[in-house]
């Protein structure tokens, strides 16, 4: 045997040697985990907890699955409460932001606050519990406000709107003032208990949330 084809093999040797180590260490380093999905955690009562419809008819479902579509690595959680005042919600944010750790928070409570003629003071100071609670956990905070109807007098319907926007403004977080402005008029959007929308127009609140939400997702 020459000394060139000696020579050779060992070069040959060589690489594949270093092939099937280099082939080896890979297949030994564990794969780069997935990185975990990001969440928007959803804080409102029935109108976001979809009552009296099946739960993916509901406006929050409907924005999960444009979510999916559109801005994938990212996750929707409803911890909506039907019921649900903002005593409620401040009462059981801590344990919500713990449990999912959002990095987005939605809230939109005070309509049963407002159909009960709940102090206004109570409804804000709890409006800025869940708040600044949802920002010291690191979150963005969306803030959703309702409206009232005429009937419980002007300077109270007045004041249950200032309040969201005084909340919004003080903690310097996007506020979507009405959540039912779409179909506000509409009588034909709401069930036989003339509170609660329809399945048909579920389509549009998610529509009407979505361009101020949208950006938090960024």
């Amino acid at each position: 045997m020459s000394q060139e084809y000696m020579r050779q093999h060992a070069r040959t040797s060589g690489v594949l040697g270093y092939l099937v180590l280099t082939l080896a260490v890979g297949l030994c380093t564990p794969a780069r985990a997935a990185e975990p999905a990001r969440t928007v955690l959803v804080m409102g009562d029935s109108l976001s907890a979809a009552y009296g419809l099946a739960p993916e008819e509901g406006w929050v479902a409907l924005t999960a699955e444009r979510m999916a579509r559109q801005t994938p690595g990212w996750r929707m959680v409803n911890a909506s409460v039907s019921g649900e005042t903002t005593a409620g919600g401040a009462s059981r944010i801590a344990g919500e932001l713990a449990r999912n750790r959002p990095a987005v928070v939605v809230i939109a409570l005070g309509g049963n606050d407002g159909l009960r003629g709940l102090p206004l003071k109570l409804t804000r100071a709890n409006l800025e519990k869940m708040v600044s609670a949802a920002k010291a956990a690191g979150a963005r905070v969306l803030l959703v406000g309702m409206r009232m109807p005429p009937n419980l007098g002007k300077a109270y319907t007045e004041g249950f709107t200032a309040n969201y926007r005084a909340v919004a403004e003080a903690h310097q977080v996007p506020l979507l003032p009405f959540l039912l402005e779409p179909i506000a008029l509409d009588r034909d959007a709401y069930q036989a208990d003339n509170i609660h929308p329809v399945a048909a127009v579920q389509p549009k609140l998610r529509d009407h949330v979505w361009p101020a939400l949208a950006p938090l997702l960024k």
